[in-house]
């Protein structure tokens, strides 16, 4: 029988503090993992370290490195990637601001890239070469429904949410040899703060209240409510254990049936 169990792995945790990633950081730990959080806030970081289950000897930690500085993150997880092997990695960071692309500046795309595909790929590059050595890698990346069907404002976030795609794709193909293996997750709507400001957003520019916004969201969604982070978060703790050996190069949306494509 194929193994859940990720006692003895360390997983490096991104956007840890709350919403998806923090539930991302409990399941891996309840599965055993010792989590390593990354966030800017250590005062947030501290408590989300506490919430993480140790039951099992797992030992937690975190560091503090902002992805709007991806020089910053290069250098916080270089330093701990040489002295600890990384064997699950879960890049997951905020989306960009809500708008259209034909308004959005060249500086919005700038910004975004860096912070989501550039970190990645600068995190990516300092915890390989460790999976490779132990011979055991997951590469888990929280994009958006977007790289499937882009979202209707939100034209920075589909770009460059489908750039990260793209490159998870590629860095699939080049790493399943060695025994690791890179996934896309791909929220829908889930009940998390980035979702109450897109909401906020829509009632600020249709002039409805924030009840009909959300009634008219929830009508798009076949299961009819929105996910919960939790619902998110078993995903990406299925795709870090043993038994996801053979699931690579995969975008796996996780939003109650809403995108239209198969």
């Amino acid at each position: 029988m194929l193994s859940l169990d990720l006692t003895g792995k360390t997983a490096l945790v991104g956007g840890s503090t709350q919403g998806i990633g923090l539930a991302s950081a409990q399941e891996l730990a309840l599965l055993g993992a010792d989590c390593v959080l990354v966030a800017r806030n250590e005062e947030k970081l501290k408590v989300a370290v506490a919430t993480l289950d140790v039951s099992k000897g797992q030992v937690h930690s975190y560091l503090v490195a902002d992805y709007a500085h991806p020089g910053q993150v290069g250098e916080v997880v270089g330093a701990f990637a040489r002295e600890h092997t990384v064997h699950i990695l879960v890049n997951n960071s905020g989306g960009p601001a809500a708008g259209p692309a034909s308004t959005a500046k060249p500086e919005d795309f700038l910004a975004a890239f860096k912070q989501h595909l550039v970190c990645n790929h600068i995190i990516a590059l300092l915890v390989v070469p460790g999976m490779k050595k132990a011979g055991y890698g997951r590469i888990i990346n929280i994009i958006s429904t977007s790289v499937k069907i882009p979202l209707k404002d939100l034209g920075v976030s589909n770009t460059i949410r489908g750039a990260v795609a793209s490159w998870a794709k590629t860095l699939s193909n080049e790493l399943g040899q060695f025994g690791i293996t890179v996934n896309n997750v791909l929220p829908g709507a889930t009940s998390t703060g980035r979702l109450e400001n897109i909401i906020n957003n829509k009632s600020v520019k249709t002039g409805k209240t924030i009840a009909e916004v959300e009634a008219e969201m929830v009508e798009e969604v076949p299961a009819r409510r929105f996910g919960k982070p939790e619902e998110i978060a078993a995903m990406v703790a299925f795709l870090a254990t043993p038994a996801a050996a053979y699931v690579n190069g995969t975008s796996i949306p996780v939003d109650g049936g809403r995108t239209g494509s198969i």
